[in-house]
């Protein structure tokens, strides 16, 4: 396959995403969303199980509490748990 052939862009497990929130959202993780990363640190896809609710349903929460996250990263990593909802 060479370079300019057409390429699948990974999609990152939902911890790894978490711990990028955790650290890039200065200075601290908003309280409200807080409960919802940590909740993803736990989780690796969409459809594992976070308690009672699968783990789609606290990205749902987590995205209506990262309002008031602003930046270059918040915009980025807001977009790509958007797509992943999307996402068939």
């Amino acid at each position: 396959m060479n370079a300019t052939a057409a390429t699948t862009t990974a999609v990152r497990p939902l911890y790894v995403i978490a711990q990028e929130i955790k650290k890039t959202w200065k200075p601290n993780v908003h309280p409200w969303a807080k409960p919802y990363v940590d909740a993803l640190l736990t989780v690796d896809k969409m459809s594992d199980r976070y308690i009672c609710e699968d783990a789609r349903t606290q990205v749902i929460y987590l995205l209506g509490n990262m309002r008031m996250w602003r930046g270059e990263d918040a915009k980025r990593i807001k977009a790509e748990l958007n797509s992943m909802l999307n996402a068939k």
